[in-house]
């Protein structure tokens, strides 16, 4: 009996503190002029509930954004956020600079849990502040390096025998097969190609199993980092890993990490032995070890932090692509005249030649209108998270230091008062005298697919050149049949917002050479 008073009375001290604790989240939460949102929060789950289907983050936000207005604050659990759904409250934030500071004060990103998994966060650029000298030197060298130019296009013009010739043989091999393309794989497949081309030369050529684990690899760390983890809206109970994403993070890595420390193992023993140099990625990041042990001025990269960064490579720059490649080729399909257009400026401008160039893609305005509107309409990036590194001030409202912000990308370029029509896809508003002329570039707050700032994709220069040739290498020599099922219900449209936004179900078609 005495235990029995002794657990109810442990339980009620547990009650009275979880009431007082939130009771001083709410007045310290009123202090700090919080921009507006449900009201009040919940205890311990605060705005959980409000966030409707899994899955759908990205469409919850914008209708809650049409009840709270374009900046709002949403409690995921312990944690405030600061959601921003609107161009304008996207540029008041990004401009609300505060005295001797400059534009962009959200540079910063939130510290998954899962990313702690083998110490990939203390390395990753998708962890490392922006003031880090760390993360600075690992941008430079991945736009320097790995990203630039000169390196996709040049190394044995790996853009043309990757993407174009590789993408083109297999889809060619289906239609000979009469068997349906997944369209996501078989682009991620060519990209993947491209990327260990860039990064090791022809040393790596995976068979189609190993290609198929390798991209299931990929895919499944892409997802992991979508997935709501309890560590991260219950900080205090971090440590217990209690969903075990961390412990499958660190089994997907290892498999990663295993293929660099292979090949750097293979390219030392192939120095030793006084082959000739390939001067590739990986020769570079050797060269960066060695000059780690002369004396220097500034930071230098270790090997740990280059294997990081080809790691994050893979993912951001493969899984980006291959969804938007999949919602591209939705949007045509269910467009024929459009598809009709693509398919006469390519004849016309490509006449016979069997394969597209990269030098082809400057002749091709519509080509890169419909790849325009595509990356306006389907955001694969929908949810991007920030951080504050500074108080900013904004509209009368505070988002504090070290608060965590999204942006929702996805309903800032379908907002009503920035395009026409804004859920159609019509690539001609790119097009003629009166044509939309805002960028992906980062410069327009009303698009902004490859995000904006400090912390814009370095893969950007890399992708204006990749998805007109993606979607011109499918579409100049090949018709598209759906499968009859999906003929007589239409294309299941149902999309999961993770880290990328995708279709549940992928999305497949025969191709017919023509």
């Amino acid at each position: 009996m005495a235990s029995f008073f002794f657990l109810v009375e442990c339980l009620s001290w547990l009650i009275m503190g979880l009431f007082s604790l939130y009771i001083f989240q709410l007045l310290r939460d009123s202090r700090r002029r919080l921009p507006p949102g449900p009201w009040p929060p919940k205890p311990l789950i605060g705005d959980l509930l409000d966030l409707g289907e899994d899955g759908q983050q990205h469409r919850t936000f914008q209708r809650l954004s049409e009840r709270y207005g374009g900046l709002m604050c949403l409690r995921f659990g312990m944690v405030p956020h600061v959601i921003i759904s609107t161009p304008d409250a996207l540029r008041a934030v990004f401009n609300a600079g505060g005295e001797g500071r400059k534009a962009d004060g959200i540079a910063g990103l939130p510290r998954l849990d899962v990313l702690k998994a083998m110490g990939h966060h203390v390395h990753t650029i998708f962890a490392l502040d922006s003031q880090d000298e760390k993360w600075r030197e690992l941008r430079k060298f991945a736009a320097a390096e790995m990203l630039a130019p000169r390196r996709i296009s040049g190394a044995g013009a790996l853009l043309q025998t990757k993407i174009v010739e590789g993408l083109y043989h297999e889809v060619s091999s289906h239609a000979a097969r009469g068997t349906a393309v997944v369209f996501r794989h078989v682009v991620l497949d060519s990209i993947l190609g491209l990327l260990l081309g860039v990064i090791y030369s022809s040393d790596v050529d995976l068979e189609p199993k190993e290609r198929a684990m390798f991209r299931d690899t990929i895919e499944e760390i892409v997802g992991m980092l979508g997935t709501a983890n309890i560590s991260d809206t219950f900080p205090p109970i971090a440590a217990l890993d209690l969903q075990g994403l961390r412990r499958r993070m660190k089994d997907l890595l290892a498999i990663v990490y295993g293929q660099f420390d292979q090949q750097v193992a293979h390219r030392l023993r192939s120095r030793q032995a006084g082959e000739p140099r390939k001067n590739d990625v990986l020769d570079t990041v050797l060269d960066k070890e060695s000059e780690g042990k002369q004396p220097h001025e500034g930071p230098l990269l270790s090997r740990g932090d280059l294997r990081v960064l080809l790691s994050d490579l893979y993912g951001a720059g493969g899984s980006s692509p291959s969804s938007l490649a999949e919602w591209g080729m939705v949007d045509l399909i269910q467009n024929p005249e459009v598809m009709r257009k693509v398919r006469e400026e390519l004849t016309r401008v490509l006449g016979d030649k069997p394969l597209m160039e990269e030098s082809d893609i400057a002749r091709l305005p519509y080509l890169q209108a419909v790849v325009k509107e595509i990356l306006r309409l389907r955001v694969v990036v929908p949810l991007v998270p920030r951080k504050a590194e500074y108080d900013i001030e904004v509209n009368g409202y505070m988002i504090p230091k070290g608060t965590n912000v999204i942006l929702n990308a996805w309903a800032i370029s379908r907002n009503a008062d920035a395009w026409s029509e804004p859920d159609k896809f019509i690539p001609e508003r790119f097009l003629g005298a009166t044509g939309e002329t805002r960028s992906y570039m980062g410069q327009d707050f009303d698009m902004i697919p490859f995000g904006l700032g400090r912390r814009i994709c370095p893969g950007l220069p890399l992708s204006q050149k990749l998805l007109p040739l993606i979607f011109g290498t499918l579409l100049h020599r090949f018709e598209w049949e759906l499968p009859a099922e999906v003929k007589e219900t239409g294309i299941d449209m149902t999309e999961k917002c993770g880290v990328v936004l995708s279709l549940v179900t992928p999305l497949k078609a025969t191709p017919k050479q023509i």
